[in-house]
């Protein structure tokens, strides 16, 4: 059976006792205040839903998560109640059938192969309505490596190559930033017009 969570189900519970840190938080919490107040974001790859999850609910946005690890999908439900989540891999989701205002991957991209990027991206823009905005996460430079946490392979497709494919699918990136620890962000809108 292929483990839909990119090896994080294995670590989930190491996972959680790690991550309450404030990596991310800031570069988030901007970007939500972005988006008018109740607006609809999918949070994708979103894990127990803390810290990143709860600053989006913060923010007052309304938000659904994704996620592939069952651990992560039941901690998520008790850290947040009142937020849907669906478990289910980003590859196969139906992301909720319905379309968002912003849509975030935070610490996801990376994670999947190269041909799962490049469909997550045509399929979030297929979800992302005109003026909606992207929040994502990859390094900038193209590479491989392993991931930190699960040791498995992680492969960026480099800036280049995002901004090729995201402009591809009427996608702007706006800007690109880094946090404290040492995250690559890339910040985009959908064009208005489709």
């Amino acid at each position: 059976m292929v483990d839909r969570s990119s090896g994080y189900e294995s670590i989930a519970a190491q996972f959680m006792n790690i991550r309450s840190t404030a990596i991310g938080v800031r570069r988030v919490r901007d970007w939500a205040k972005t988006l008018p107040r109740g607006a609809a974001v999918v949070d994708l790859g979103c894990g127990p839903g803390v810290p990143i999850t709860e600053v989006l609910v913060g923010e007052g946005l309304t938000v659904y998560g994704v996620d592939a690890a069952p651990s992560f999908v039941q901690a998520f439900r008790r850290n947040l109640p009142n937020t849907p989540i669906v478990c289910e891999a980003v590859q196969d989701s139906k992301f909720f059938d319905r379309t968002f205002d912003g849509v975030l991957a935070w610490g996801l991209m990376f994670l999947l192969s190269a041909a799962d990027q490049r469909r997550l991206i045509q399929r979030i823009a297929d979800i992302l309505v005109p003026g909606g905005r992207l929040l994502f996460t990859s390094p900038a430079e193209i590479g491989f490596g392993n991931d930190v946490m699960t040791g498995l392979e992680s492969r960026s497709l480099g800036a280049e190559e995002y901004r090729l494919l995201l402009s591809e699918v009427g996608i702007s990136v706006v800007g690109e930033y880094e946090d404290e620890g040492q995250n690559h962000y890339f910040d985009a809108v959908m064009k208005q017009v489709r």
